[in-house]
């Protein structure tokens, strides 16, 4: 057994290689379950009465996961509808023991993501469900384990039903072929699956919240159950190698927060040095032990914040130079392709001179997350939206928020959470007191589960209650747009209509003294794919001085408003049939880098 301080040391979760599909928790041993698997289709949802979960037969064909069947990376590659996927995954005794399973320790089968309901089976028997396409999840299988048998066969069945506008589908078309802004569906399986073997009693979520004036960190720790009786909780936070932190304390409960002072951070004067900013990504390790559990972790020590005009971070003004990520890839669709992919991503963002980017319409992979985590990029979190208003959309929506803000807190890069966009899901925003009622309802919930970000009630219009007021504006003409956001352009806007013809704030709740940003706006479209087809943009250059000329002429116009708090150009990459990205849909900058972070606005 190790402790917590030297856990924090000597393994520094920091320093990690990328890999792990749960970055902000680790444990020595794993596996990962990303490989070719049994597949079938089962259109007409015969599988569950043919009992195919013991049943290899079916299952004739072959996928790659974690990638989804309607991409190509799957190896499956058929995007018409499809309702209902089966996989077949076989165990090996190889498998466990590098998840370090062994007699006495409990076997814990992860999910990153399946989309959208799934019911999970162990040789044979079913473990748990899961209704929601975003969010991780998890099930000990230990008792369904067949100790008569060497190799152990997961079977998992996917069901989404392609025409249902009230799952939180995101961009996903709820068309045979995809049109205007949506692309293929997601079905089943698109994260990454893995083993972890754990001890009888054992971390399951672990959360750093921090003050930087108290110079305080607070550990949430979550236990998968209550100990039988007392027992001592270590937990340590260090910088490179050297100790900040350290204490311990008897714990008789499943949810146990502990307040540790770090070292050094009374001095006003070098208090500084292990702030997490963009440009300066000081990542701190730490690490939590509790009986036989050691968890490793790390954190970024930052608070987010407001003024009546920006955003601030570590209390000082913060200006957003965001870009919209949709995160789709032409082989992989909603999954990134590899590993080196994520960090790619988040380095190329950087590298055209973002300090912030909009994942939109998606919950990102936790792996890219970490490089934005160490890196030094700040981003949103949002999650994928419904297309109608009703008690199923609301739990639906409702349930998937809880999870993604439970698991994802613990990301520093994390700034600001998404709940809505674009009055999707709720039409009829500005009228109907229903709607609002549940968009205040969804932000508060936020806030409750998540009290140390900023949250968007509705992004781009129709706020009901904001921390930052939004505003989608894809105005080309230069002159225009620097009217528009004047102090009295924008005193008209909220008073009257914004861009696209809706009120910027409704309801009695909704504050206007709030930053404001501009969270989408540029979409130029610019072709250099060979194979695009039927793209569109919000405007349209014709090579590429005129692209340069025309992105140019809106940043200028938007540098120069000292009213905005920050922007969010859209888009990084053109993806299928929109073509208005700053790099084509293989990550090709369509001008130079160095051209492109210079109208980026560094």
């Amino acid at each position: 057994m190790n402790d917590a301080l030297s856990l924090a040391s000597t393994r520094p979760a920091s320093q990690q290689d990328g890999s792990h599909p749960r970055p902000t928790m680790l444990r020595e041993g794993w596996c990962s379950l990303d490989r070719t698997a049994g597949f079938a289709h089962d259109d007409d949802l015969v599988g569950l009465d043919a009992h195919w979960e013991r049943d290899a037969a079916p299952f004739t064909r072959q996928i790659q996961l974690p990638f989804a069947p309607e991409t190509e990376a799957s190896g499956i590659d058929e995007k018409g509808f499809h309702p209902c996927v089966w996989y077949r995954l076989v165990l090996t005794q190889d498998d466990l023991a590098a998840a370090g399973h062994a007699d006495g320790r409990r076997l814990l089968l992860h999910f990153g993501a399946v989309d959208h309901e799934a019911m999970v089976f162990v040789d044979g028997q079913l473990v748990g469900s899961h209704i929601g396409g975003q969010a991780a999840f998890s099930f000990d299988v230990t008792a369904a384990l067949d100790p008569s048998v060497i190799e152990h066969v997961v079977v998992v069945r996917a069901f989404e039903d392609p025409l249902d506008i009230r799952l939180p589908r995101g961009k996903q078309d709820w068309m045979e072929e995809p049109h205007v802004i949506w692309y293929h569906r997601t079905t089943g399986i698109w994260r990454s699956v893995w083993l972890e073997s754990v001890p009888p009693l054992h971390v399951t979520r672990l959360v750093w919240r921090t003050s930087i004036a108290a110079g305080t960190v607070t550990a949430l720790v979550e236990l998968n159950r209550r100990p039988a009786e007392p027992i001592a909780l270590e937990l340590a936070v260090s910088h490179d190698g050297a100790p900040l932190a350290a204490t311990s304390t008897l714990v008789d409960d499943r949810v146990i927060n502990v307040t540790m002072q770090l070292a050094g951070q009374n001095n006003g004067v070098n208090y500084e040095q292990l702030l997490w900013a963009p440009g300066h990504p000081v990542l701190l390790d730490a690490a939590a032990v509790v009986g036989d559990d050691e968890v490793t972790s790390y954190l970024g020590f930052r608070e987010v914040g407001t003024t009546s005009h920006r955003m601030t971070l570590n209390h000082r003004p913060a200006v957003l130079r965001s870009v919209l990520e949709q995160g789709y890839w032409p082989s992989s669709h909603l999954t990134p392709p590899s590993l080196k992919a994520m960090r790619d991503e988040v380095q190329l963002i950087l590298d055209l001179g973002f300090n912030s980017a909009r994942i939109h319409q998606k919950v990102e992979d936790p792996r890219l997350l970490f490089w934005a985590d160490r890196l030094g990029l700040t981003l949103w979190g949002e999650s994928a939206a419904a297309y109608t208003f009703d008690s199923v959309a609301v739990k639906l929506l409702t349930d998937e928020w809880v999870d993604i803000v439970r698991q994802y807190e613990a990301h520093p890069s994390i700034i600001a959470w998404v709940p809505f966009n674009e009055s999707w899901g709720v039409t009829h925003l500005a009228d109907d007191e229903q709607q609002q009622a549940y968009t205040r309802g969804l932000s508060d919930l936020v806030r409750a589960l998540d009290p140390t970000r900023p949250v968007v009630s509705n992004d781009g219009w129709e706020h009901t209650d904001s921390d930052l007021l939004t505003i989608h504006d894809y105005e080309w003409r230069g002159d225009v747009l620097a009217n528009r956001y004047t102090e009295a352009g924008l005193d008209e806007m909220l008073h009257t209509s914004g861009p696209a013809g809706r009120a910027i704030a409704v309801g009695v709740d909704q504050g206007v003294d709030i930053p404001v940003i501009l969270s989408e706006f540029g979409g130029v479209e610019f072709v250099t794919s060979p194979s695009a087809d039927q793209t569109w943009g919000y405007s349209s250059a014709k090579d590429a001085a005129d692209f340069e000329n025309r992105v140019r002429e809106i940043m200028d116009a938007v540098r120069a408003a000292p009213l905005l708090g920050g922007y969010c150009w859209t888009q990084l990459t053109d993806t299928l049939q929109e073509a208005n990205g700053l790099c084509d849909e293989r990550r090709v900058p369509k001008l130079p880098v160095e051209v492109l972070r210079e109208l980026m606005g560094e």
